[in-house]
This record gives structure tokens, sequence and C-alpha cells, in this order.
């Protein structure tokens, strides 16, 4: 299963929950596409904001060398499922799909741990100092969800 993480800048929290993702999946050694997206081309090419790295680095993920891109229909054919981080970029992905079986892998993240929710993840970026710890802990708990998704894909 491949794995696109979706927000608005890409600078946040796409690029934390992919560095969350594929340690998880090294664990377990599973292997995954996982990338993020986001729809603000200001950001492009540019690396994850510095709070967002130093918080992967205080838990051993390391997401440096990420670069923010722009989410395009193509996401579609790339990836099985794109995680959504807010409203926003739910709206801005549906926008972008060719049909139904396209609308049917956009999901809000949140849901992994609040089924049918719909719930936004905490944005960083906007907010308080200490909120990427939070984010993380978010991030951590989704994205075992996904890696439990992936590992049980693999045995069927």
């Amino acid at each position: 299963m491949n794995v696109l993480f979706v927000c608005n800048s890409n600078m946040c929290r796409s690029p934390l929950a992919v560095g969350v993702l594929k340690k998880k999946l090294n664990e377990r050694n599973l292997e995954a596409k996982v990338e993020s997206a986001g729809f603000e081309a200001f950001n492009i090419n540019e690396p994850p904001e510095n709070r967002a790295v130093k918080e992967g680095l205080k838990h051993n993920i390391d997401i440096s060398d990420n670069k923010a891109r722009l989410f395009s229909s193509e996401d579609f054919s790339k990836f099985d499922k794109i995680y959504v981080m807010d409203t926003l970029a739910y709206r801005n992905a549906l926008y972008f799909a060719n049909d139904d079986n396209d609308k049917s892998k956009v999901e809000f993240l949140l849901n992994l741990i609040k089924p049918g929710r719909n719930e936004s993840v905490p944005d960083p970026f906007y907010r308080k100092l200490d909120a990427c710890e939070e984010t993380f802990k978010i991030m951590d708990t989704a994205c075992d969800k996904i890696a439990e998704i992936i590992a049980k894909s693999r045995v069927n």
C-alpha cells in the first residue's frame, strides 16, 4: 500500500507523518512508498519547518531532506491511500479527483483514531512552540494504525 500525506503547506504535519510512518515500517520490515504533498506553491522544494524537524529528531526521525511539493491529480494513480490533515486539504484533494475511485482514496488522518469524525490534525505552524509534540503524538498513533493495515495487507 502506497501512502501520501497531504496538508496545506507540506511544511510541518505531512512531512512529519512521512518520517513517522517510514520509521514504523522500517521497524516492522515492511516496504511502502510514503510521500507528502501540499497545495501552497510558495513552499515548493523547501525543507520542513524547523520545529517539525526538531520534533522528529527528538524521536530519532530525520525529515530534513524532505522537500515540499504540490499535490496533483497524478497522485491518485501513484498512491493507494491519501491521508489529509484537515478540511481544506480534504476539499482540495477531492477537487483533483478524476472519479469516485479517486475520491475513495482520500481520508482524514484522524479518522484512524476517531473514526468518522473528520477532525483536523493540529497545525503547529500557527500554534504555540510546543504544538509539534502534540502533533507528533497524533502522528505516532495514526501511523501505528497505518503500519498495521499495511502489515495485514501483506499477509492476505
